[in-house]
């Protein structure tokens, strides 16, 4: 194992060195918080599908394939999807927006009034998000090295706070766009077709496995539809994702470049079925499917080469630990504590120093950062806790948000309805017919969209000047900032 100790030591190293360049990038609170605005398409396809290509995808979606077969792709392929509408339907205006929260998009659109309980729902989401990719250090520290869980954690998490903290999102696009190559000839281009010939081809594998693990529907429809409503349109509204658009340096990449990524997420979805329908071959009593990536990896790879697929495994763990851990110390700092810390200003009529944004978010990722491995180590069940955070982004958020860009008669008072009525439906349902039902998120969307439309009809239509300042920016006139010129790599 010498030889993948090494490999992955150099890996770790190399990521934390991707964080020091990118610290003398982070001279603003634009290049700190979204890269200076000045993406180009390549790095900008290879970092928003590194983001939505986590542990979840890499090992979850492996451990389905495992238990389905190929229709255990569509997990991975439904986030697939909700990229490309993002990024075909909405991202060029979300790009012009300029902001970087969508609860700061939906102060805009209706009038500051509505972002901060928004702001509360989507820090819990992106805490759980990354408390959940941490967790998944620990399977993988426990087959390199069989390491203790809390220290694995520990370890893990401490990199990408580490790397994050230090340059901001300069940091995390420069080492996404490692991890996105390695996790490429990790994947795809070595465990994929090395599985496929263990495990004898596709007519061996069909020979050896009942054809419900061909079947394109064999996970079951109601599964299928579930996982469109929570990572499909959770694509669309997620400040992970969004965080990723804000980095673009123009329309044209937001929407082209995101197209890539999301074609790409098709293709990751189908290899990581693959390899769990090979791994099933193999290794037909496996205690859980989610041991089925590291189980293949560990005995049916050579030496060097596994190293490089686990250090994959670490790529698609940390691009999405460290895209939700900026995105829950942004949404912290500039949608809750910036409003706390205006209010005691006002209260107090004090000038103050001037606050400086960059130490302001580089000490939020710290705090975050060391909540999230704090709570990882505390956490047990993964499943339950995405799941909760997924119900609650999707049955309060995704109403007011997707009715804020394509209905102009919603108002502030029925977003606040949609978010109030969508996130208690989905809390009190889950603990009715329990967190890993259906219903939470079906009901908790019906009676959101129903809150959004009655309220904002019951109520005078948002203000013209509102709604001219927000034409005004989806158009991109009004920004707040000067954005550089678009750059294909930093210099």
């Amino acid at each position: 194992m010498a030889v993948d100790y090494t490999v992955i030591v150099v890996y770790l190293a190399g990521m934390l060195a991707m964080g020091w360049w990118g610290m003398r990038r982070a001279r603003s609170k634009s290049d700190f918080l979204v890269a200076g605005r000045r993406l180009g398409p390549v790095m900008y396809s290879g970092t928003m599908a590194a983001i939505v290509l986590g542990g979840a995808s890499t090992i979850g979606g492996v451990g389905l394939g495992y238990q389905y077969g190929l229709s255990g792709a569509w997990m991975v392929f439904t986030i697939g999807l909700g990229l490309l509408a993002l990024s075909v339907f909405f991202s060029a205006r979300i790009a012009r927006l300029k902001v970087y929260t969508v609860s700061e998009m939906l102060d805009l659109r209706y009038g500051g009034r509505a972002g901060v309980i928004s702001g509360v729902v989507m820090w819990a989401y992106t805490l759980m998000l990354a408390v959940t990719s941490t967790i998944a250090y620990a399977t993988i520290f426990d087959v390199l090295f069989d390491m203790n869980r809390t220290l694995a954690i520990i370890l893990g998490g401490s990199i990408v706070v580490a790397y994050s903290t230090l340059g901001g999102m300069w940091s995390i696009t420069l080492t996404d766009m490692v991890q996105f190559v390695v996790k490429t000839i990790g994947v795809l281009l070595l465990l994929l077709p090395i599985a496929v010939v263990k495990a004898g081809g596709f007519s061996e594998m069909k020979a050896k496995l009942p054809t419900g693990y061909f079947d394109p529907l064999g996970i079951g429809g109601e599964t299928i539809f579930t996982y469109v409503l929570i990572y499909t349109f959770g694509m669309l509204i997620g400040q992970d994702i969004w965080q990723r658009v804000f980095t673009a340096g123009s329309d044209r990449t937001a929407k082209w470049g995101g197209t890539v990524a999301g074609t790409y997420c098709l293709v990751y979805a189908l290899a990581g079925a693959v390899i769990g329908t090979a791994a099933k071959v193999l290794y037909p009593n496996l205690g859980s499917p989610d041991d089925a990536f590291a189980t293949i990896v560990k005995d049916e790879l050579p030496v060097g080469v596994r190293g490089l697929v686990l250090a994959a495994a670490l790529a698609a763990v940390m691009s999405t630990s460290s895209g939700a851990l900026i995105a829950c110390a942004t949404v912290a700092n500039n949608d809750i504590w910036s409003k706390l810390r205006g209010a005691v200003r006002r209260e107090g009529d004090e000038g103050g120093e001037e606050y400086d944004e960059v130490r302001g978010n580089r000490a939020f990722i710290l705090v975050m950062g060391v909540a999230v491995i704090g709570t990882a180590i505390a956490l047990n069940n993964v499943v339950e806790a995405l799941t909760v955070a997924y119900n609650l982004l999707v049955g309060g958020l995704l109403v007011p948000i997707l009715g804020g860009l394509l209905w102009k008669r919603g108002t502030a008072q029925g977003a606040l309805a949609s978010v109030i009525v969508g996130g208690l439906a989905v809390v009190g349902l889950m603990a009715t017919y329990g967190i890993l039902a259906n219903e939470p998120v079906y009901y908790g969307l019906l009676l959101s969209l129903a809150a959004y439309v009655t309220v904002s009809l019951a109520t005078p239509a948002t203000d013209a000047a509102v709604l001219a300042a927000w034409r005004d920016r989806l158009a991109g006139r009004g920004a707040p900032e000067r954005v550089s010129e678009p750059v294909a790599a930093p210099q």
